[in-house]
């Protein structure tokens, strides 16, 4: 009786960790889908209610030709970071600003969320859109353009392909990810929600790397409408998105001198042989110093003599006369001047018999109008 009891006891205990397992498993694909509309629940004061422990600053500079702009709209950011318990100071003389917390401060992220504040107001970006950064579901990102291409004029024009003509390339790439972007100087400064700053880094990238943005805005478009299919979320995409290859990719040039890689071999290869070698093998070594400087000098004199005789080639060569070409003899053209043609004289004499001998007749017509003319001009 024990045991059967003992045994079911543990059947249930299993039982009822399969439940949990099962729960669990449940559990986990529900928190893979976000449900429409969530949104995060914001931190409050009851989240942290003693405030925080040290206090916490951050500076950054700006450019003298946005003081005047930082001057007027200062309040504003006074204000925004007087929500938040933050205190913020413009320093006009050192050009910079300065955000820290107060003791009234309960926020531990707020800071760093002004300090993205400064910093976007410092690369230009209007206080209008910087001021949405202090939002929870805002982040920003500022991508280094300028070390990314080494030509200045290169630069700028693939910098103005990422602008566009009159804005258009930036304002779709603006619509497609739901983010502000502002180009400025040697930075790009990006405002939006976290998916949308992965793809403006991306096409920012791309286009500094010399490709055209125009693709990859083609790619997001079909993206965008692809989510919109409930039935696509969960599969890839990588046959409905375009695959552009480069065509005006040049050739590659071969090289004048191509180096052939010799065979391997284990074995070191053979040492030269040195002075002393040499003239052991010839002998030169065992003479004596003034043998040497005989033997020497012998071989410069026949040096020499070899020299002057191919010098003197050279200048005989301006005397010896070119070869002549053998005479053609031209071959006299029978002269026709003296031969008659007798068959035209025929057909002048047949010519001339055919032709009535005397004066050709006159016409009557013209006989009378000729004699009434002269008539005419005798009165």
């Amino acid at each position: 009786m024990a045991s059967s009891t003992q045994e079911e006891s543990v059947s249930a205990t299993r039982s009822e960790k399969k439940a949990k397992n099962s729960k669990h498993e449940v559990d986990e694909s529900e928190l893979l889908t976000v449900p429409d509309g969530w949104k995060e629940v914001p931190f409050t004061r009851e989240d942290n209610p003693r405030g925080l422990l040290e206090e916490s600053s951050f500076a950054t500079l700006f450019p003298k030709y946005r003081e005047a702009y930082l001057k007027e709209c200062w309040p504003l950011v006074q204000k925004a970071l007087g929500e938040l318990y933050i205190k913020g100071t413009l320093d006009l003389i050192e050009g910079s600003m300065t955000v820290s917390t107060t003791k009234k401060a309960f926020d531990p992220y707020a800071i760093v969320r002004a300090r993205d504040l400064i910093k976007l107001l410092a690369r230009s970006v209007p206080f209008e859109q910087a001021v949405r950064i202090l939002q929870d579901d805002m982040a920003c990102d500022i991508i280094k353009i300028g070390t990314l291409v080494r030509n200045r004029e290169r630069f700028v024009k693939r910098r103005q392909r990422l602008i566009g003509p009159k804005g258009s390339t930036l304002k779709a790439l603006e619509l497609l990810t739901s983010c502000y972007v502002m180009v400025q100087g040697n930075t790009v400064s990006a405002l939006g929600p976290f998916s949308g700053l992965k793809e403006v880094r991306k096409v920012v990238m791309d286009t500094m790397k010399n490709i055209h943005p125009i693709y990859n805005i083609k790619a997001l478009m079909i993206k965008r409408e692809l989510a919109k299919d409930p039935e696509l979320r969960t599969q890839s995409w990588d046959r409905f998105l375009p695959s552009f290859k480069h065509k005006n990719l040049a050739k590659r040039k071969e090289p004048k001198k191509k180096t052939v890689k010799k065979e391997y071999t284990p074995f070191p290869p053979p040492q030269p042989e040195s002075q002393i070698d040499k003239e052991l093998a010839t002998g030169e070594f065992f003479l004596r110093e003034n043998q040497k400087r005989r033997k020497k000098m012998e071989e410069i004199k026949v040096k020499q003599a070899e020299a002057l005789s191919r010098k003197q080639e050279e200048r005989n060569k301006a005397f010896i006369p070119p070869k002549e070409k053998p005479a053609v003899k031209k071959q006299k053209k029978a002269s026709t001047e003296g031969k008659i043609d007798i068959e035209a004289i025929k057909d002048k004499v047949k010519k001339a018999k055919n032709k009535k001998l005397g004066a050709p007749p006159v016409n009557v017509a013209t006989a009378t109008t000729a004699g009434s003319e002269k008539k005419m001009k005798n009165r």
